[in-house]
């Protein structure tokens, strides 16, 4: 470790930052994390995706002696970084099981003479190397990434990351910085205890990434699902974008649906070979591929910045999982947008799967996140607000940047279309679901309404004037308002609350947002009313004239750059850069230095050639 004291190594680190990355400042809470660090203390950092975890442990790799020793999960994003890294001059490798048996004894020679700054290895790996490696180097810090894994609460626990306390016990005097972008109070806790890191030295962001548009469509049908996604992606043409699927079937589907439609898509699933997965991988990576149809196994550890949309063709499991997923879009932090397509029957399939847990603790809590996804999408207040109070963040001003904020509903007093519903239920003796209560109310005469006696009772037909689809939706938000309960392991059968009674019995009022009929029959229409496109700055599309084409020539020279030096395109520069030459149009190197995100080995690699190109254009 260096001997020079906390505040002199904060300020070489400010120097690492200009020099390598191109920042001028941290971030206030990365700031905060690597203030820690330097004082080597333990720590857990909670970071949304994006924003800016890796730093945190790079820079002080960089300030510290020795090598810093990153626990990662995946070879996709030990690759990522290390290719990254080596592009801006730092000595970093990875150790998996990938590698050839030659190379990764060289690594080992490397880490042993003290060559490497970096050295990324798997979870699995490392419980291996602690006695057969790592104790035959310096080792300056351990950052343990997507430390969510370590806990048995969180959402992808893995048991192989149990052993990492023994880093601990057998490197007593080196830091551990813990990181993750997703993590409920009850998963912090666990990790916190797990590698025995003082709460007080939990720092935690904010997890508002206010880039992120957030959109959520109810109910569609198969057919009007794939016609809305097919408009969305082109509304978006030669952006990258992932589609999340419950299924490997799905993503056979969508991919080939979209392949249809001319939008070139591919799927990506664990049932694919190894090494099919990681040419798919590569090509998105590398951009030749620009849309991806996924199970939740893509994209954990891809660091690909110019993602610029995510959509969730079915409903994801639980916040964390759904936060981490949509995180992967706008990591440059310019716009981007997501799109949750919620169903009824994909929480009933869900929730079967909770059900099948063994641990009647871990059913529990299956079921209670699944309640809270269900609830951030058929709520009518703003998504984000949802989202960020999910992980305990209080924000007290809608954002305006999600659809509830740009299509505000209007309310009405919908107490007595309430009480007729909740007056059927009642008189059906709560064992019914929506779409019997909805023929009742319409006086519906199919077979089994009449063989029931259903014609019989007093609410039958009381609700012909409104149309099935708006019921639906009104059902939704007494749900969602707690005038019912859904019970998603019994048919979906309705059961009213006490404060669903007090409505039926005239002792409460109830606001329900208005359906139009515009809402109903073309929501689709009215949701991509939304100007996305006039705030999204990362496409030529959304800039004019010579802008667009210096834009578009600039991406061109990037990506032949990064065929030659085979790394993906971000690698070189992110979108957010090449944004920033367009709008500073540097005349000179020095000029280009001031752009953040260029730091001097980019700049004496690349800069000339990018100048070149903005000054003949």
């Amino acid at each position: 470790m260096s001997k020079l004291t906390p505040s002199s190594l904060f300020d070489e680190a400010k120097r690492k930052l200009k020099e390598v990355f191109g920042y001028d400042s941290f971030r206030p809470k990365q700031a905060e994390v690597i203030r820690q660090v330097l004082e080597h203390k333990d720590s857990l950092a909670l970071m949304p995706t994006g924003g800016g975890k890796s730093i945190c442990y790079q820079i002080p790799a960089l300030v510290f002696e020795g090598c810093t020793v990153v626990v990662s999960p995946l070879i996709a994003l030990m690759k990522d970084q290390v290719d990254g890294l080596r592009e801006n001059g730092i000595a970093a490798a990875a150790l998996n099981s990938g590698l050839p048996s030659d190379e990764a004894t060289e690594i080992r020679k490397a880490f042993c003479r003290g060559d490497l700054k970096l050295l990324y290895i798997s979870p699995e790996r490392l419980v291996f190397e602690i006695e057969n490696l790592l104790s035959r180097g310096n080792v300056s810090l351990f950052a343990i990434d997507e430390a969510h894994c370590i806990s048995q609460w969180g959402h992808d626990f893995r048991p192989e990351y149990t052993q990492l306390f023994k880093l601990r016990e057998t490197f007593p005097h080196v830091p551990i910085l813990a990181l993750t972008a997703t993590a409920d109070a009850i998963t912090r806790e666990d990790i916190l205890q797990q590698l025995r890191i003082p709460e007080e030295n939990l720092v935690l962001d904010s997890f508002d990434r206010k880039n992120l548009s957030l959109d959520v469509r109810l109910n569609y049908k198969k057919q009007s699902k794939l016609d809305e996604i097919a408009e969305f992606i082109q509304d978006r043409s030669g952006e990258s974008g992932i589609i999340y699927c419950l299924s490997r079937n799905s993503t056979e589907k969508v991919a080939e649906d979209l392949s249809k439609r001319g939008i070139k898509a591919t799927a990506y699933h664990a049932g694919m070979t190894s090494e099919a997965r990681a040419k798919i991988q590569e090509d998105f990576i590398y951009d030749r591929t620009k849309v991806i149809c996924a199970t939740i196994a893509f994209g954990m550890g891809i660091d690909k910045s110019n993602i610029r949309f995510v959509i969730h063709y079915n409903t994801p499991k639980n916040m964390e999982g759904f936060y981490q997923e949509i995180g992967r879009a706008g990591r440059d932090g310019l716009p981007a947008d997501t799109l949750l397509f919620y169903s009824d029957s994909d929480i009933v399939q869900l929730a079967k799967f909770a059900q099948d847990s063994k641990d009647p603790q871990q059913r529990h809590l299956q079921l209670e996140k699944l309640a809270r996804i269900q609830h951030y999408a058929t709520s009518l207040v703003c998504r984000r607000r949802i989202l960020l109070g999910y992980f305990g963040e209080v924000m007290e001003k809608d954002c305006g940047n999600c659809d509830i904020c740009n299509h505000p509903p209007r309310r009405f007093n919908g107490t007595i279309l309430a009480q007729k519903a909740l007056s059927a239920i009642v008189r059906t003796k709560e064992q019914e679901n929506a779409n019997m209560i909805i023929d009742i109310l319409r006086g519906s005469q199919r077979a089994e309404i009449l063989a029931k006696g259903y014609d019989k009772i007093k609410t039958f037909g009381v609700g012909a004037a409104t149309p099935a689809d708006k019921w639906q939706a009104y059902i939704q938000q007494m749900i969602h308002l707690g005038c019912l309960t859904m019970s998603y392991t019994d048919k979906k059968t309705l059961r009213i609350t006490e404060f669903g009674k007090q409505v039926l019995f005239g002792e409460k009022e109830i606001q329900l947002a208005l359906i139009t009929e515009q809402a109903v029959t073309s929501s689709r229409k009215a949701s991509t009313a939304t100007p996305k496109v006039s705030v999204r700055l990362s496409s030529k599309d959304n800039l004019e004239g010579s802008d667009a084409t210096l834009f578009e020539a600039l991406r061109i020279h990037r990506r032949n750059l990064a065929d030659a030096a085979n790394v993906p395109p971000y690698v070189i520069f992110s979108d957010k850069v090449l944004l920033g030459m367009v709008q500073e149009r540097p005349s000179s190197l020095k000029d280009m230095a001031n752009i953040p995100g260029i730091g001097v080995q980019k700049l004496q690699r690349y800069g000339q050639s990018f100048l070149d190109i903005i000054k003949g254009d």
